[in-house]
C-alpha cells in the first residue's frame, strides 16, 4: 500500500490545489522545528469555492440512502486501521504525540465514526396528536446543509472527526479548516481517507489557511449554517459574536481549568495513577487535562510525595523515541508562557517540587505546591505539563475553588463514599465530571461539552446528532376544518 501523497494542498471539490494565498505555511516538527513539508495558504476565494461545492454537494448527499451514508463511513474506519502505522507517524512528527497518546487518538477516532455509522437510521422525526379536528401533526428532521468545522492541533485527527463524521452521516457537506500547526493530521489525511473511501466529491473540502487571512469569512460566509469549533475561548467567543450576527448555529468546545479534588477519605495511590495519567496525557495539552489539584490538607503532604515519586519516573524527551510519554509542547511561545506563569507563581510563595525547566520545546514534567487560586498558574488554561497543588481544609472551600474560575469543562472527585462524590460533583458548575477517575474521558455515546466559559452545544451520540439536524413541522389537514365566524 503507497503512502498517501499530495498531503500540502487544499482539496476543493474533490481536487488537490494549491491555495491562491500569496502566504505560506510552513509545517514544521515541533520537537527539532524540522520543516516537514509547506502549504500555499488558501484565500477568501479559496473558502468561498469550497462553501460553493458543499452547497451544491450536498443537494445530492441530503438525500442519499442512508445505508449509503453509512457504509462510507464504515469503509473509512477501515482505512484508519490499515494506515495505522502511517498516520501514528504522522501524529508524532506534526503534532508532537508520543506513540501512545497516538494510538489513543486513533481509537477514540475510530469510535466516534462507528457511533456516526449508525446516524443515518437514527434521524427520527415524530407524529404529534393535534389539537386540531382531523389534522395530522408531523416532524420531519432533515440535514442542515453545510456544516464550517474549525479544529484545533492537540488531537488533531480526533478533534476533527468529532464533528467531520457526525456531519457527514446525518447527509450535510462540510468544510473543513484544521490549525495551522496541524494540517495534515487535522485535515488532508482526512480528506485522503474519505476519498479512498469513496465520498462523492464536494460533500468533504478542506481549506488551509492563515485565521488571519480566511478565519472571519470562514464563519461568516452565507452558505454554512453550523459553526463547529474546538479551541480556546478566546478565539470561541469572537466566532460565536460573528455567528451570532449572521444567525448561526455554533457548537463551541472551548478550553477547561479542570479540578482535581482529592478527599481525605480517598484512596490515595489510585488518585496519584490517576494524577499522572490525567495531567501528562500529550504534555498536558488537553482541553480535559488537570489544570489544578484541589487536595484536603490531611492529606496533601503524602499525596505531593507521592506524586512527585511518580512523576520522576515519567520518560520525557523526542516522541519518536520508545518508552517516551511526555514530548514536546507545540511550539516554544507555549513553553515560555507556561514558564513565565510557574515563575510568578513562585514569587508569590508557590514552590516548584520537581521540574520547572525546559529544553527546547520539551518543558520537564512540573510539580508546583502550595498554589493559592489567585496566582498565575491556577487562573490560567496552562495546556502544558504543569501540575499546581492547592490545598483545601472543607468541602465548602473545595467547591469554592472548583467554581471560581470562568470555565466548567469537566473534572474528577476522588472519594471512598461514592455518593459524598456524586453530590459534591453535581454542585460544580462544569460540564463533566468524574468520580475516582481523572478527567481525560471522552466517549462516543456520551454528552461531551462545558459550561460557562468552556462553550456551548454538546458532541457525540444522540446530542450532536441534534446539532447536526434540524426538525420540520408539516401537517395535514384530512377534513375540511371549519373556520368560522371567518368563513
Amino acid at each position: 500500500m503507497e503512502k498517501y501523497s499530495n498531503l500540502n494542498k487544499q482539496f476543493i471539490n474533490g481536487e488537490w490545489l494549491e491555495g491562491n494565498d500569496d502566504s505560506e505555511i510552513k509545517n514544521v516538527n515541533p520537537f527539532d522545528n524540522s520543516e516537514i513539508n509547506t502549504f500555499k495558504g488558501a484565500d477568501k476565494k479559496d473558502v468561498d469555492r469550497a462553501y460553493k461545492a458543499a452547497k451544491e454537494a450536498a443537494r445530492e448527499w441530503g438525500k442519499e440512502l442512508p445505508q449509503k451514508r453509512a457504509a462510507i463511513i464504515q469503509k473509512a474506519v477501515e482505512i484508519i486501521s490499515e494506515r495505522k502505522e502511517e498516520i501514528i507517524e504522522w501524529l508524532i512528527k506534526e503534532g508532537g504525540s508520543s506513540r501512545v497518546k497516538a494510538e489513543v487518538e486513533i481509537q477514540i477516532t475510530q469510535g466516534i465514526m462507528k457511533e456516526s455509522a449508525s446516524f443515518p437510521t437514527r434521524m427520527h422525526g415524530y407524529i404529534y396528536d393535534s389539537i386540531t379536528q382531523g389534522k395530522e401533526s408531523r416532524a420531519y428532521r432533515k440535514p442542515l446543509g453545510v456544516i464550517g468545522i474549525i479544529s484545533p492541533w492537540n488531537f488533531p485527527m480526533n478533534l476533527s472527526m468529532r464533528s467531520v463524521a457526525p456531519a457527514l452521516a446525518t447527509g450535510n457537506a462540510v468544510v473543513l479548516k484544521p490549525a495551522s500547526s496541524t494540517p495534515v493530521t487535522g485535515a488532508t489525511l482526512t480528506a485522503k481517507i474519505f476519498e479512498e473511501a469513496g465520498l462523492p466529491k464536494g460533500v468533504l473540502n478542506v481549506v488551509v489557511g492563515k485565521g488571519s487571512s480566511i478565519g472571519d469569512d470562514f464563519v461568516k460566509h452565507p452558505v454554512p449554517h453550523h459553526i463547529s469549533f474546538t479551541g480556546s475561548t478566546p478565539v470561541g467567543r469572537n466566532i460565536g459574536k460573528i455567528a451570532g450576527e449572521h444567525l448561526k448555529e455554533v457548537s463551541l468546545e472551548l478550553g477547561g481549568n479542570n479540578i482535581f479534588v482529592v478527599m481525605e477519605d480517598a484512596d490515595i495511590d489510585q488518585a496519584v495513577k490517576a494524577a499522572t495519567f490525567g495531567k501528562f496525557m500529550n504534555q498536558g495539552q488537553i482541553c480535559m487535562s488537570v489544570n489544578r489539584f484541589v487536595i484536603q490538607e490531611s492529606i496533601a503532604d503524602e499525596f505531593v510525595e507521592k506524586f512527585v515519586a511518580a512523576t520522576k519516573k515519567l520518560k520525557y524527551g523526542n516522541p519518536a523515541e520508545d518508552g517516551v510519554l511526555v514530548g514536546p509542547l507545540i511550539d516554544n511561545d507555549q513553553v515560555e508562557r507556561i514558564l513565565k506563569d510557574v515563575n510568578d507563581s513562585a514569587r508569590s510563595g508557590a514552590i516548584v517540587r520537581i521540574g520547572g525547566k525546559a529544553k527546547g520545546n520539551v518543558l520537564e514534567p512540573t510539580i508546583i505546591d502550595n498554589v493559592t487560586d489567585e496566582m498565575p498558574i491556577a487562573r490560567s488554561e496552562i495546556f502544558g505539563p504543569v501540575a499546581p497543588i492547592l490545598r483545601f481544609s472543607t468541602e465548602a472551600d473545595a467547591l469554592t475553588i472548583a467554581n471560581s474560575q470562568d470555565f466548567g469543562l469537566t473534572g474528577a472527585v476522588f472519594t471512598k463514599n461514592v455518593e459524598k462524590g456524586v453530590a459534591f460533583a453535581r454542585k460544580v458548575e462544569t460540564g463533566m465530571i468524574h468520580i475516582n477517575d481523572q478527567p481525560v474521558n471522552d466517549e462516543p455515546n456520551a454528552p461531551f461539552g462545558g459550561e460557562k466559559g468552556s462553550g456551548v452545544g454538546r458532541f457525540n451520540g444522540k446530542f450532536v446528532l441534534e446539532e447536526f439536524t434540524r426538525l420540520q413541522w408539516v401537517t395535514v389537514q384530512h377534513e375540511p376544518r371549519d373556520y368560522s365566524p371567518f368563513a
